[in-house]
């Protein structure tokens, strides 16, 4: 995905809020929105990916506030919410039908109202403190994009790319059914903190590891993914892979500049943007297949 004239205030609004969960220092604050607008009037260029502008504005913003993980509360304010509604929303999947392909769409239906819970993004407010009431609201309106059809015979090696935090205890139910249908997942987290992504911290934490086959990381703290960042064996995984999975935004731009395919792209569409980029408009769920 290609970077919008928008993206430009977004992503300041987002170093904003990156300082005001770090700090209270005011004079810190200026610094770390100063730090951004230098990055933006240094690399900025119309058509340039978005990715390439948003990881820098960021590192700077981390540098800058001295800090590696602002959004440190706000992940496990997401992560025991999500843990909290879990029963429900398992109860919403798997409900007793026994069909295993309603199953999997229920899944990743859920998986995708998840990718809604997101911190930052300028204009989206989270409905934390409804989350239950949110998510069944959502769950009832169903995928506005649903390709799930055209992914139940690509199940055999799948490579699952995360996004947030809390929505991975979500994105387990997926996990769950692919198995179950005799599936392999390699699951792929952030290298180190961005954002409110999930890392091998949280992997660790709620016992995913046991849910997939195997667990990789991007290899560093890029939005997405930054291929000349990544590992080796990721970029080996998403060569072999028989169906890639890529859950949200950031993860969007960056696979989106790439050739890989088959990939679903599995989110909700927060900002106008990618509503643009990915023909969907804001507030849409979207599993849209290529190939």
């Amino acid at each position: 995905m290609k970077v919008h004239p928008r993206c430009s205030y977004c992503l300041l609004s987002r170093v904003h809020l990156e300082a005001e969960l770090s700090t209270d220092d005011e004079e810190l604050m200026h610094k770390a929105i100063l730090g951004g607008i230098e990055v933006l009037n240094s690399l900025y260029q119309p058509g340039m990916p978005a990715a390439e502008l948003s990881t820098p504005m960021h590192r700077k913003a981390y540098e800058i506030l001295n800090d590696n993980d602002p959004y440190l509360k706000m992940k496990e304010l997401s992560s025991k919410t999500a843990a909290r509604f879990m029963p429900v929303i398992r109860s919403y999947v798997f409900n007793g039908d026994g069909d295993d392909v309603a199953t999997f769409k229920r899944a990743v239906l859920a998986a995708v109202i998840g990718n809604y819970f997101d911190y930052g993004v300028m204009g989206l407010e989270v409905p934390i403190d409804v989350f239950d009431e949110t998510f069944k609201e959502h769950f009832k309106r169903g995928l506005d994009i649903d390709d799930t059809d055209k992914m139940l015979d690509k199940l055999s090696n799948v490579v699952y790319l995360a996004d947030n935090c809390g929505e991975i205890l979500i994105d387990t139910l997926v996990f769950e059914i692919i198995k179950k249908m005799g599936g392999n997942i390699t699951l792929v987290v952030r290298g180190a903190p961005i954002l409110n992504d999930v890392t091998m911290e949280e992997v660790k934490e709620f016992g995913i590891a046991e849910k997939v086959d195997r667990v990789l990381t991007t290899g560093s703290n890029a939005i997405g993914v930054r291929f000349e960042e990544a590992p080796p064996e990721l970029k080996e995984a998403l060569e072999n892979a028989s169906l890639i999975i890529s859950k949200g935004m950031a993860n969007y731009e960056t696979l989106s500049e790439e050739n890989y395919r088959p990939i679903a792209y599995l989110l909700k569409v927060k900002c106008d943007p990618v509503g643009e980029d990915i023909g969907a408009p804001k507030g849409c769920s979207v599993a849209r297949l290529l190939e």
